[in-house]
Parts: C-alpha cells; structure tokens; sequence
C-alpha cells in the first residue's frame, strides 16, 4: 500500500488511530512499554507503505525530557547512594559491553560479513548519530549503520517487553497507569520548566543525550532537595511515549530497507548474539549480586535509554538500578565510545575506500 497519495493530515489521523489500536491491544495483555511499542510498530508500518511523515526534534526533544523526569521521580537519594557504591561494577560491565561490540564488529568487518567498517560503527549501542557521522567519515555504508543502529532499539524494545511480560514474578504486577490523576498545576508548571530548559541547554550547547540527561539529573536533585514536586500525568506521558515510538517507526522507509535488505538476515543474527551477551552479563547480576532477573536484564539491555526506561516504568523492577546502569552505559559510550571505535576502524582494511580522519568530529544532537 502506497500511503504517500494521501494528504499529510490523513497520514497523520491514520497512523494516531493505527497507533491507538496496537497500544491499546497491548495494554490489554497487559505488555509492558505498550503506549511506546504500539506507536512504534504502526510507524515501522507506515514507513514501509512509503508515508511522507517525520517526526520534528521539536517534539521528540519534549518527549525526551518528560521520560527524563520520570526517571527522576525513581532516582531517590537511596538509589543514589547505591549507584556510587557500585560505580566500579557499572563501569566494569559498560566497559566489557563497548569492548564486545568493538571486537565483534571488528570480526565481522574483518570477515567481510559487511562491508567496510559498518558493523564497527553499527553495533555499539548507543550515540547512533555521532556513529552515524563517524561512519560517513571512515567510509562505511550509512544507511546500514542507521538501520543496524535503531533495528537494535526496536529489537530491545520488544525483547525487553517481552520477557517483562512473561517474568513468572511480574507478569501480574505491572504498575498502575493512570490517565488523569490529581495534580497540583504550580507542581506541572515546575516539571514542564525544567523539560523546557532541558531542550534549550542541550539544544544551544549540543549535549549528547542531554534533552533527556539534564532533565534527569536536574529533577532529581531538586525533587530530593525539596524544592519541587514532579508532576506527570497519564495523557502527559502517553503524549511522550506515542512521539518516542513514531520517532523511531518512521525511520523504517522502504528505500532504506530495499537498500539493506540483502543484510537484514545477518544484521537480526547479530544483534541477537549482541543482546545475548548483555543478557549474559544480566544472569551475572542475577547470579552473584542478588538483583532480581527482570531488573538485571534491563539494566543490561543494549538501549536505547527512553525505551527500556518507558518498559522499566510499566514493569514492576527497580527502575533507579535499571536506569543508573542505562546512564552509565550512555555517558561512558558518548565520551569513550567513538574513539575506541576509531581506533578499531583504523585497523580494519577497507579496499577502494580513502579513510579520512576528520580534524574535528560534529558533536551529536
């Protein structure tokens, strides 16, 4: 089907009702992160049926600071306190999960499984944009590292909300949603001022991941200060939720698939392999530190942050350990990851391609 012949506000009143109905399905098996996943899916529809739809940043930058806030709201001072305890742990498991994905996209390049130095830039997980443009620049296929890059948020997406649902100590204890709540609207006022300011720090000072990070950080300190009150209410969040997924969705146009699709068998397989390990890394939180399997393996899930933080919220786990394990991994592969991964697309031959190295790399939005 061509959804192309339809006019901008059809396409949009089409994929809001598409994405009504698959998100209310889900809720109705109780899926954990459905007011994201059904959204998601109905865009990854419409992007195959040729729609003209984006996604402004505008909106996805808001959407981004309001699942900051939430997130703030998890993160109290006991969460806090944990998180720097166990700093080295975080650390040491962001670490192994940057060096595994290196060392594998090294193989595969090195293997000629894909071609040039795609699979080092399209594994690790996180930072896509700044991958992205570093791709460009050492020469390797950029519409295969975007799709490897955000095929990975949805395959985690689903995976995560899947074994959420099917947790034998979760399935029935999913938390409480609800769409209009009381609220005091000085509080609403306070939360939408620091998303807002949020967008236009990490917008004018291009801080990676920051329409979400300063959100984060900057409610949680002042909600444990008590200065404020986070307030968000359901339709609030299910707005944010809605944008995340379509956000993504629509990224899958059909001219991209045709141009990877010869890949997609071996990209799934890969990323497969990749999402084992992390779990594999989550079955060792489990095994010797005690944390519960559904909290591990979320914590371990290779992103994207929003996604696994809307499941973790829907869920009932520890989302302050998930998400501090998230954030961990976020910022140690926005400073470290891109270097490293020069450094081993330095050492992968790729014939008939000039490698440029760029005197100054653009910072990723």
């Amino acid at each position: 089907m061509d959804i192309s012949r339809f006019s901008r506000p059809r396409q949009w009143g089409l994929l809001f009702l598409l994405s009504a109905v698959l998100a209310f399905l889900f809720l109705a098996v109780h899926l954990p992160g459905a007011l994201m996943l059904g959204p998601m899916i109905a865009a990854i529809v419409f992007g195959v049926s040729r729609s003209t739809l984006r996604v402004h940043r505008v909106p996805f930058s808001f959407s981004q600071g309001v699942v900051g806030c939430m997130v703030a709201q998890a993160l109290k001072p006991s969460v806090l306190h944990a998180f720097w305890q166990r700093g080295l742990l975080f650390a040491s498991l962001v670490v192994a999960i940057i060096v595994f994905n290196c060392a594998l996209g090294w193989l595969l390049s090195r293997a000629k499984i894909f071609p040039g130095t795609t699979a080092v830039w399209g594994l690790l997980p996180g930072a896509a944009s700044s991958m992205v443009i570093m791709a460009e620049a050492y020469g390797a296929d950029v519409r295969l590292v975007a799709f490897i890059q955000y095929l990975r948020v949805v395959m985690v997406g689903f995976l995560a909300s899947g074994v959420a649902h099917f947790s034998l100590h979760h399935a029935l204890t999913g938390k409480v949603f609800l769409w209009f709540p009381r609220f005091s609207p000085l509080a609403l006022g306070e939360t939408m001022a620091i998303v807002l300011a949020g967008m236009g720090i990490g917008s004018f000072f291009r801080i990676p991941g920051g329409m979400l990070l300063i959100p984060l950080i900057a409610g949680s300190v002042l909600e444990a200060a008590g200065m404020i009150s986070i307030v968000l209410p359901g339709w609030l969040l299910a707005g944010a939720y809605l944008c995340i997924g379509w956000m993504v969705g629509l990224r899958f146009q059909r001219d991209v698939l045709s141009s990877v699709a010869r890949m997609i068998p071996r990209t799934i397989f890969v990323l497969l392999v990749v999402i084992a390990f992390c779990g594999f890394l989550g079955f060792l939180l489990n095994r010797f530190l005690g944390v519960d399997p559904l909290t591990a393996y979320l914590a371990t899930s290779p992103g994207g942050v929003d996604a696994v933080a809307i499941i973790a919220a829907s869920a009932n786990v520890k989302i302050g350990f998930v998400m501090a394990m998230q954030l961990s991994r976020m910022m140690m592969v926005v400073l470290i990851g891109p270097v490293f991964s020069k450094w081993v697309a330095n050492r992968v031959p790729s014939p008939g391609v000039q490698r440029p190295v760029p005197k100054s790399e653009p910072s990723e939005h």
